[in-house]
């Protein structure tokens, strides 16, 4: 179990860095992640486009979540050499809620919450950045919907490792 410890810090991680770079050159970068109210805001005060915001969110999908996605499998079928379906899910599950939690916790809680590195000149008035339905599907997704992909990423490993 150490290792898939490892392996959810890796994941983690693996969140962390496109998080790091996103903003590096100002929150506005990673505007996607933030409400409407705050979109329309930015683009109001004409720090970014709608277009710019929909090319960032693909590209986060692309470059960051499906990493985040493949990581564990590579991690549990290949390094690990787990077979079976529910060891496969345990270790994937442990590390995608792992992940989710630092995400919260961490980058939604603390980074985004309670420290400046987020801060939109222009949208202090619109924070807290992340509540109420976002903030729900959010942990929704973290402790249900990972859970829920665990279960169907380890029944198609499954089926395909033998």
């Amino acid at each position: 179990m150490g290792t898939v410890i490892i392996e959810g810090l890796v994941d983690c991680f693996l969140l962390l860095i496109p998080c790091v770079v996103g903003i590096a050159n100002g929150p506005v970068n990673m505007v996607f992640f933030y409400e409407k109210e705050v979109h329309e805001r930015v683009i109001t005060n004409g720090l970014t486009t709608k277009e710019k915001i929909d090319k960032g969110l693909k590209r986060f999908k692309l470059y960051s979540i499906i990493p985040l996605i493949v990581f564990p499998l590579i991690a549990v079928y290949g390094i690990n050499g787990t077979v079976g379906f529910v060891d496969g899910f345990v270790q994937i599950c442990t590390i995608l809620v792992m992940m989710g939690l630092f995400d919260r916790l961490f980058i939604d809680w603390y980074w985004v919450g309670k420290t400046k590195a987020w801060v939109i000149d222009g949208t202090e008035d619109l924070q807290p950045y992340i509540y109420g339905k976002t903030l729900l599907i959010k942990w929704l997704t973290t402790l249900v919907g990972f859970p829920v992909l665990a279960v169907i990423l380890s029944a198609v490993m499954t089926l395909f490792i033998r």
